[in-house]
């Protein structure tokens, strides 16, 4: 993806978004969440392994896509995170390709595409047995860079 030819609207930096713990998708402290933990890859890319509960469930052994659609939602934040960002979806555009199964391995990447002001661009995949299950574009607005904020992911500031 090339950046666009008009810039995007910006959001104000300011009100940065605190990381608490309790995030769904990653958070350490939310009982009924996820505990997606990502790790770098590259230098503007992550990745996370999973295998999701029966509670994610929509049909029977396959998650639900509001589920497979937050673990690409992840990837993304997490990808602007890798490249010092805290950022909040502007938009997210997602193609389920096959369904993502419960209880089986999965591997969750992100990756930021372009960076233009305080927009990035990103993607992500979900992915089983090296498959592409669930690919995601999105575009996310800067609030902050990590170290705006003491919180969970940044205690020193």
């Amino acid at each position: 993806l090339a950046p666009p030819d008009r810039p995007l609207a910006v959001l104000s930096l300011s009100n940065a978004p605190v990381d608490d713990g309790n995030c769904f998708a990653c958070g350490a402290d939310n009982p009924i969440g996820m505990h997606l933990h990502f790790e770098r890859t590259g230098e503007q890319s992550v990745r996370a392994f999973v295998t999701l509960e029966p509670q994610f469930q929509g049909w029977k052994n396959i998650a639900h896509g509001g589920i497979a659609m937050a673990l690409l939602d992840e990837g993304m934040a997490h990808a602007a995170a890798a490249v010092g960002f805290r950022g909040v979806t502007a938009s997210m555009s997602t193609r389920f390709r096959a369904p993502v199964p419960l209880e089986t391995p999965l591997e969750v990447d992100g990756e930021v595409i372009w960076i233009r002001r305080h927009v990035l661009a990103l993607r992500a995949f979900v992915r089983a047995d090296g498959k592409v299950l669930v690919e995601g574009d999105g575009h996310f607005v800067a609030k902050g860079r990590l170290d705006d904020v003491q919180d969970r992911r940044n205690p020193k500031a």
